[in-house]
């Protein structure tokens, strides 16, 4: 059985929001939304929060919740989940899959974990993600929606742009189809390639696009997607946490 280790990545410092992992939801810090609901699911062995910040890091194990230091320096959440993974590993311990949440979306689920984490039966998986059939024509012209062509369950191309382009139908009739579909941001890898692809250059494609995923699909490897039902609410600025807040009251 694989022993699996959940990360929730948390910089304090974020150019729309700074202090958004504290910012306070019904009267608790956001971030502790996210551990709760992670370490509720039952499906870990560990759950930890990874930041940069002694502030978040105080706050996480005043709860009773674990936290790991993490170096300033890092540009992303996978490297992040990468460092702490190491520190682990240097104190003894062994994980078989890393499971990468993002500290922005107290009302993740229990179900999308499910969903990532079943990903790994497939054979030759090294990478899992999700995905979402897209219902609103404005998302699919957002550029800030990440959308992602698959086969097989399997990434072809992720993509700020409109993909796949259609020469002869609407984007409505394309979208009642189920012809588009959004990146949902949970991640999860085997233990030994989130290390290796933490040492791969920044590639052309992620360079263009923006996004660190195309860097490891440039370097050949599989990024396997399930498909939810269940979107994610994410939190990037101080009125979408009062959305939030509207939604859980």
């Amino acid at each position: 059985m694989n022993k699996l280790l959940a990360i929730i990545p948390s910089r304090y410092e974020s150019t729309r929001f700074p202090g958004k992992p504290l910012a306070l939801i019904n009267g608790k810090e956001m971030i502790m939304w996210v551990y709760d609901a992670v370490e509720k699911s039952n499906i870990f062995s560990q759950v930890y929060v990874a930041t940069d910040n002694e502030k978040i890091f105080n706050l996480v194990q005043s709860k009773g919740a674990k936290a790991i230091m993490t170096s300033k320096d890092l540009s992303c959440g996978t490297e992040r989940c990468n460092q702490a993974l190491s520190i682990l590993e240097d104190k003894g311990e062994r994980f078989d899959i890393v499971i990468n949440i993002q500290g922005d979306e107290p009302l993740i689920r229990k179900e999308q974990i499910e969903k990532v984490v079943e990903g790994f039966e497939q054979k030759n998986s090294q990478i899992v993600t999700l995905v979402k059939a897209i219902d609103k024509k404005e998302d699919v012209n957002d550029s800030n929606v990440v959308k992602v062509v698959c086969s097989n369950k399997r990434a072809i191309y992720f993509s700020r742009s409109v993909i796949p382009f259609n020469r002869e139908k609407t984007i409505e009739e394309l979208i009642k189809d189920k012809r588009y579909y959004k990146h949902i941001g949970i991640y999860g890898y085997r233990a030994e390639v989130l290390h290796e692809i933490t040492k791969l250059k920044e590639s052309n494609l992620e360079q263009i696009e923006k996004l660190e995923q195309l860097r490891w699909l440039e370097n050949g490897y599989n990024i396997i997607v399930n498909e939810t039902n269940i979107d994610t609410i994410g939190v990037d600025t101080p009125q979408d946490l009062e959305n939030i807040n509207k939604i859980i009251k």
